[in-house]
């Protein structure tokens, strides 16, 4: 079981001192975060992709080969991959480039975003979400496994003999996650390919999760890749920890009525109840993060986000500290407590080179 956390890289007033960080602070806040994680023993770290204010992170392997250079255990992924908006081509070569810088610790995850004007931005029809999303994958497959691909679909110019260079490191590309909080379509297409899927369970009940994790589960085994309880599963969560409940509520309140995306909705408290978020202490946290494996089965990735709506770096850093040295110990126990033998861990390069050493077995 991998944890991490992941961050959208919002540049966020924040509502109690009424400070508002610069853009350059904010990345270099990032920046430290991820070098936080590594040092409190998390797995992985998260960076979404943005293309318009308040956020930051446009160039998310920009970020990551700078962070690959200052770490050495953290895998190093994407919260979003604009497969949509993204040439399939830059993507399999700016990837497999981080793949080699970072000495295989990447991996990536495939969205359409959650801004409509990015479409037009970058010349494409968000009517054609979908469509987009599934051509650009199919070519963005090949590139990675095949030298020279001739190629002709229905959003790009065609390509003739051509190959993406570098090519992956070892011959094994990057992991791929396909991300979606509402699209079947996406469930379906991760399932296609054997790929992970990553519900970002983090702003509607569960209720609407497990269906679309139970549907690619269940495509998963269709397609001849494994048990549908050997399907590769990420979830996110939210946290906001002190030592005592009413503390950590207390503090957390004003991001929460504030935050960009759910800010003036929801009440803090119908919102925890509903989603992931957990406001409290250490052991309520891990309290209600075990029981995602009750509605969604065993699964390969949590990833938290903490660095949201404002909160200042040095909150953050402190939560992290939480994090590594009381919540994710005892989670991993208890995840691991039970855990059938035949449920796969997290992907790693190592692994993913390792089976692509095993001999494929004869046909019947």
């Amino acid at each position: 079981m991998q944890f991490g956390i992941f961050t959208v890289g919002d540049v966020t007033m924040d509502p109690v001192t009424g400070r508002m960080p610069s853009e350059h602070e904010r990345i270099k806040a990032m920046v430290a975060i991820a070098l936080k994680a590594e040092e409190v023993g998390l797995d992985v770290f998260a960076t979404g992709e943005h293309h318009n204010p308040p956020f930051v992170p446009s160039s998310p392997t920009t970020m990551l080969g700078h962070i690959a250079a200052r770490t050495e255990r953290l895998i190093l992924s994407t919260a979003t991959t604009l497969i949509t908006t993204g040439d399939p081509v830059k993507i399999a070569e700016d990837f497999a480039m981080l793949q080699h810088l970072a000495d295989g610790r990447v991996d990536l995850m495939l969205g359409r975003g959650n801004t409509g004007p990015v479409y037009p931005w970058f010349g494409k029809d968000i009517r054609q979400g979908i469509p987009l999303a599934i051509e650009n994958y199919a070519l963005l497959h090949r590139l990675w496994r095949e030298d020279v691909v001739d190629w002709e679909g229905r959003f790009r110019t065609p390509l003739q003999s051509f190959t993406a260079t570098p090519r992956p490191l070892d011959g094994v590309p990057p992991f791929v996650w396909h991300g979606s909080i509402r699209s079947p379509e996406i469930a379906e297409q991760a399932a296609y390919y054997g790929d992970g899927f990553f519900a970002n369970n983090i702003f509607w009940p569960k209720e609407h999760f497990i269906q679309l994790v139970g549907l690619y589960r269940e495509r998963f085994a269709h397609y001849g890749h494994g048990t549908p309880e050997q399907a590769v599963v990420g979830l996110g969560g939210q946290v906001f920890m002190r030592a005592r409940s009413q503390d950590a509520v207390r503090e957390f309140r004003p991001y929460f009525d504030n935050a960009p995306v759910y800010g003036h909705g929801p009440s803090l408290e119908e919102f925890t109840e509903q989603t992931p978020l957990t406001v409290g202490s250490p052991q309520e946290v891990i309290d209600k993060t075990l029981t995602f494996r009750d509605s969604f089965g065993d699964y390969q990735r949590q990833l938290f986000l903490m660095d949201h709506a404002g909160l200042p770096l040095k909150t953050v850093l402190e939560q992290l500290d939480i994090l590594g040295a009381e919540v994710v110990p005892v989670l991993r126990r208890e995840f691991a407590a039970g855990r059938p033998a035949a449920v796969p861990d997290g992907p790693t390069h190592e692994a993913l080179l390792a089976a692509a050493a095993r001999p494929v077995p004869a046909s019947s």
